[in-house]
Formats: C-alpha cells, structure tokens, sequence
C-alpha cells in the first residue's frame, strides 16, 4: 500500500470514528451548546464539511497548476519532512479564530451535515487516484493557519482535524 493510500485509510477511519460519535445524538443534543463561544455537535459537523471540501478543492487546484507549470505555491517549505502534530503545534494558538469560509453558518438537520461530511471521502480518493504517481512533497496547498503543506500533510492534517473535532464533540456535556 502507498504511503498516500494509507494516509486515505486514516482519514476514512477517522470520518468513521467522527460519524460514530455524532449519528447517536437527538437533533436537541446536537445543537446544544454549553457557552455561546462554544460549538455545537453541529456546528462541528457544518465545520467539517466546509474546511475539509475547501482543503479537497485546494489540493485538486495545486496539484492541476503544479501540472500546468504554474504551482499555487513556491517558497521554502519551512514544514518539510515534519508530521502534522509537530506543525500543528509550532503554528496554532490554543483557540484559533476559523477562517469565514469554513465557519458553520447554515444550520439544520444534523443528518443533511453528516451525509455531506462522509461523502466527501469520495472526491478524496479520487484525488488520491489522481495523484498515485505524482511527486506528492512537491506539490503545495498552503494552510490559512499553518502555512505550506505538502499533499502527505494535507492528508494527515484532515486526519487530524476530524479527530480534533470528535474530540470537541465528545468533550460536551450533552444537555
């Protein structure tokens, strides 16, 4: 198995991981939140949806102008070699502020984010399909928060930030 085919199996068994968490909960637990500054079980999976759907395109949009000779990204690649954890940690804040486009800002049934969230595991693996006999540390969609990340990174960051959410989700107290 590729490297990049086993970074796919994480972030699939992490969506699973996520999905298994939220799918047991009443749309009341669901949208409960402990403190106005504190997200929801759904907020956490609109979020989902749309930082992993905007990381998904921008991997598709660096690898297609990486192709075309025109990468969306040159500079030194200060994250290189290193694991997402140890990025993570030199680059964020405690509580950082989400970027506007993928802040939760629709609502509704838990269900309808759930379903999105898991269906973009597909258009990932596409990618992964895509990119099988790519260059993949050449390749660079940078992060708002945490700067150059090569496609491995970008894998393990979505790995990453499902379980990060899981975690947040699993630390409410469900009222």
């Amino acid at each position: 198995m590729s490297h990049l085919n086993q970074l796919l199996e994480e972030v699939a068994l992490a969506r699973v991981r996520y999905s298994n968490a939220v799918s047991k909960l009443t749309d009341q637990q669901a949208q409960w939140k402990p403190s106005p500054d504190v997200w929801s079980a759904l907020d956490n999976t609109e979020h989902l949806y749309w930082a992993e759907h905007g990381a998904i395109w921008g991997m598709w949009r660096a690898y297609y102008a990486k192709r075309a000779g025109s990468p969306v990204w040159e500079g030194e690649l200060i994250h290189k070699g290193l694991p997402i954890e140890t990025i993570i940690e030199r680059t964020w804040q405690p509580k950082e502020k989400v970027p506007a486009i993928a802040a939760p800002r629709m609502g509704g049934p838990l269900a309808f984010w759930l379903s999105a969230f898991n269906s973009l595991q597909q258009p990932l693996h596409d990618l992964s399909v895509a990119l099988a006999n790519e260059d993949h540390e050449s390749i660079i969609h940078p992060h708002p928060l945490s700067g150059p990340l090569d496609i491995h990174q970008r894998y393990e960051f979505l790995r990453f930030h499902i379980d990060r959410h899981k975690d947040q989700v699993l630390a409410l107290e469900l009222g």
